[in-house]
């Protein structure tokens, strides 16, 4: 089977660096994947993304060395298997708040007798290669959205579920958790104390602390804070800055050559 390369990276104490793709084009997820993030991820949860088009859209990144990852739109059995199926090597899941909600995604993402998905890697097996069905449960990771009140209630026991590699941080929404309101509030003291709690609950129970940044700040913050997964930045955000940018850069000589 194809190895993930994150699981390679994650194995040398290495951090893998990926990239969010809202964008419903398999265009623009081909353009990020070319740059260089160790993951990219097709969000269907609140991108303009649906299963069709996010099919295309790990085709592209697939192209390239980049692993192709899936946020999924809830902890639903029958759609994760379908991301897996369609290629995906990571699942992120959003919204876990208990032990058994965990329990239930490891039970949809591993074959048997780790979980029960179910046997239909349409084109999973053409991407992965021979051996995927045998090797999918050790290559293929699955990330837990830590977010919610209730889940910092449950975080020991969340993280003591085998079967899940890391413990994603949603900052906004658990920002909202801590009633700080729907906004990221990385400076704020507790919302700071709240990240580093999660993340010595991913390392006390072996699994990978991973956050959710919006951009180089914060990225680099957080590397250096031990977290070995670590979301840059998203295609909106790198479009929406450069354009940006770009005008901002051409104001003086238009102003200069506007008549008074």
């Amino acid at each position: 089977m194809r190895p993930n390369t994150v699981k390679e990276k994650w194995a040398r104490g290495e951090v893998a660096i990926g990239g969010w793709c809202s964008i419903n084009s398999s265009f623009s997820a081909e353009v990020m994947a070319y740059q260089g993030f160790d993951w990219l991820c097709v969000d269907t949860q609140h991108g303009a993304t649906d299963y069709s088009t996010a099919l295309t859209m790990l085709q592209a990144i697939s192209n390239t060395p980049t692993m192709p990852f899936a946020r999924v739109p809830w902890n639903e059995p029958s759609i994760i298997m379908k991301f897996l199926d369609a290629g995906a090597y990571g699942i992120i899941v959003p919204m876990i708040e208990t032990k058994e909600d965990a329990e239930k995604a490891v039970w949809a993402m591993r074959y048997p007798p780790q979980g029960m998905r179910s046997s239909g890697p349409f084109r999973a097996a053409f991407y992965g290669g021979a051996g995927y069905q045998d090797e999918a449960n050790d290559q293929l990771i699955l990330a837990v959205m830590i977010e919610t009140p209730k889940a910092l209630e449950n975080l020991d026991e969340i993280a003591s579920v085998p079967g899940i590699d890391a413990l994603y941080i949603g900052p906004s929404d658990l920002s909202q958790a801590l009633g700080l309101g729907p906004r990221y509030n990385a400076d704020n003291p507790l919302h700071a104390e709240t990240v580093l709690k999660i993340r010595d609950a991913a390392l006390r129970h072996g699994k990978i602390p991973g956050v959710h940044t919006n951009g180089a700040v914060l990225t680099n913050r957080y590397i250096r804070d031990g977290f070995k997964m670590v979301m840059l930045t998203a295609d909106t955000a790198c479009m929406a800055s450069a354009a940006k940018g770009e005008l901002e850069a051409i104001q003086d000589t238009l102003k200069a050559a506007t008549p008074a």
